[in-house]
């Protein structure tokens, strides 16, 4: 059997979330383990932000918070103390400038997360980083790892698990924390994807439009109605405005797009009852509605048979009915639903079932869109669960 290595504080999963909880402790005076199992730290992190790293949205504190859902009331308390204006100036205690942009959306003016995250991990320099360390359960009270150097075990007077959620494995958060979470009595709720496309099985006319983005629309999910944008993708529809909608339309609510939000359906049929000559009826739609070629390629994949009359036409195209084979795998999602069930972790979100254990980040049952939200979640989340190891390990002395 390995030999058994004593330590005071364990982290186990180095994204944001376990970063978050690392710097938290660090803070605190606490010289915490940190454990990734990949060969680097934060990989999904700098995934994100290969696109421009958004960390936060510039926005009303109860509009922020209402983005997360249900769980928001669980999140309060832990957004209240690192939200978008704590996240900003965290930034920029590292060095990186920050800027909102006209949709409030907030990013580091280096637009990558490359430099921010050599900063922070130098800022976390007291923690004793080790990569490759794969956890692989609990047994008779120690953390079990796979490491380049073989199997060793841990025990730890506090722990945090920031081990991600089930997407993007490759990357490191494939889910298989559960089995062993379960196991020990830890409540979970399944895993579903979040933030994912949609799958359709397109007709070939609509080959010509993959990768085209569908701009200027508004999307309709149940109650919910947004303006956004998305794009034509050969495996579906993907982007910002379908992650918007996305929990709503997996839940079972039907999708629609208005393909011209400023006009209103009777603006729209007076605009379509011109005549029309001898215009084809995709030449029609785009001198009295604007529409562009992909947006007419959909009303076409949608809607036909396209009716004649102007008012039943202005009609479609203010709610196109979007027929979708559901979500993209799990996999593809870029944050996903599910996890440790609130009712299982205290309001300081260490696990019931396992006393001295904190979970952070998206092992937690919340989700949110894209936009800010996630990284901003893992933050607060992780620096919260952190903050109440710290004061966990002081109170056992």
């Amino acid at each position: 059997m390995a030999a058994l290595e004593r330590i005071d504080a364990l982290v186990i999963g180095a994204g944001p979330a376990g970063l978050g909880a690392a710097e938290a402790l660090v803070v605190a005076g606490v010289r915490p383990v940190l454990a990734e199992a990949k060969p680097s730290a934060a990989r999904k992190f700098l995934m994100a932000g290969k696109s421009g790293l958004n960390l936060t949205k510039d926005e009303d504190p109860a509009a922020f918070l209402a983005a997360y859902g249900r769980a928001a009331p669980h999140l309060a308390p832990m957004l209240a103390e690192c939200g978008p204006g704590e996240v900003q100036d965290w930034a920029r205690g590292l060095g990186q400038e920050v800027f909102a942009g006209s949709t409030g959306r907030v990013f580091p003016r280096a637009m990558k997360a490359s430099p921010l995250l050599r900063a922070w991990l130098a800022r976390l320099a007291p923690a004793e980083l080790r990569t490759r360390w794969r956890w692989t359960g609990i047994a008779g009270g120690a953390w079990q790892f796979d490491t380049p150097e073989g199997a060793r075990r841990v025990t730890a007077r506090v722990t945090v698990l920031a081990l991600g959620g089930a997407s993007w494995a490759r990357l490191g958060s494939d889910g298989v924390w559960a089995g062993a979470l379960a196991a020990a009595g830890v409540p979970l709720a399944p895993f579903r994807p979040a933030n994912a496309g949609l799958a359709v099985d397109w007709s070939a006319p609509m080959a010509r439009h993959f990768g085209a983005p569908v701009k200027n629309i508004a999307l309709s999910a149940g109650d919910l109605t947004l303006r956004g944008e998305c794009v034509v993708s050969g495996r579906g529809l993907e982007g910002g405005g379908i992650y918007a909608v996305f929990a709503a339309v997996r839940d079972g609510a039907a999708l629609a797009l208005d393909l011209v939000p400023d006009l209103s359906v009777d603006e729209a049929a007076r605009r379509l009852a011109r005549p029309r000559g001898k215009a084809s009826v995709s030449e029609h739609l785009r001198k009295t509605l604007g529409l562009d070629p992909v947006k007419r390629a959909l009303l076409q994949e949608f809607g036909r048979p396209l009716p004649e009359e102007p008012t039943a036409l202005a009609r479609l195209v203010k709610a196109l009915p979007v027929r979708h084979a559901g979500p993209r795998p799990m996999d593809e999602a870029i944050s996903t639903a599910g996890g440790i069930r609130w009712e299982g972790v205290t309001p300081e979100l260490e696990l019931r079932a396992i006393p001295g254990v904190f979970a952070a980040g998206e092992m937690l049952d919340w989700e949110a869109p894209t936009g800010g939200y996630l990284i901003t979640g893992c933050l607060a989340t992780g620096r919260w669960a952190g903050q109440a190891a710290a004061r966990a390990l002081r109170d056992r002395g």
